[in-house]
């Protein structure tokens, strides 16, 4: 654990030291916004940037450590929400609704999602990350996905395929924005077909196989 500065009350470990971190992150990000710099979460916690960068290179990893640090609390409720749904398009489509119509509005997320620097694309959410992070709230879910033909690859794909979905929705909700049953119909039919592909085609090679 680094132990320089920290305004005299030195972190225990460097987990405390990275949650003490992301809680200036929080308050900077209340007080002014997404656009946050090391320098400002440094002078919170009352020590140097150089303090900081050891734990996070750039205000982009700051941003979204601290984004999926609330979505972790976030995710126990889409999981309860959902939870006895055993049908992968009806749990998916249902999570990515509900995550879209609680999501939306919320400051810090909306300005990690649109925020750029430098002329640089917005931020993404389909990092490892993000992706591993999406593939153990999958995993949570009350679905046999191996029943419903999805191998570890096609689950990956799976788990980056719903982050772009959430994300496309909560940066461009479409005019009007889309809500209760039409975002729930939208989403399932366009989103239900690919959820369905590989128990499709897992049984087509098998027929295949059967009749040779």
């Amino acid at each position: 654990m680094r132990s320089r500065g920290w305004a005299g009350a030195t972190p225990a470990s460097d987990e405390e030291a990275i949650a003490r971190i992301l809680d200036a992150v929080d308050e900077v990000v209340a007080e002014h916004g997404s656009a946050i710099r090391l320098a400002d979460v440094a002078r919170k916690l009352g020590v140097t940037r150089q303090t900081v960068y050891r734990y996070f290179p750039n205000a982009d990893a700051l941003l979204i450590a601290s984004a999926m640090r609330a979505v972790d609390g976030f995710i126990d409720q889409v999981v309860e929400h959902v939870r006895g749904v055993n049908d992968p398009v009806s749990a998916l489509v249902e999570c990515i609704s509900f995550a879209v119509e609680t999501l939306t509005g919320d400051p810090q997320l909306e300005g990690l999602l649109t925020r750029r620097q430098e002329g640089e694309a917005v931020t993404s959410l389909t990092s490892d990350t993000a992706r591993t992070f999406c593939l153990s709230f999958l995993r949570r879910l009350d679905v046999d996905w191996q029943l419903h033909g999805f191998d570890s690859a096609a689950l990956d794909e799976l788990a980056e395929m719903t982050l772009r979905t959430v994300q496309s929705l909560l940066i461009d909700p479409g005019q009007p924005a889309r809500n209760d049953r039409a975002l729930r119909r939208f989403v399932a039919r366009w989103l239900g077909p690919a959820i369905l592909y590989p128990r499709m085609a897992s049984l087509s090679i098998h027929e295949t196989s059967t009749t040779n």
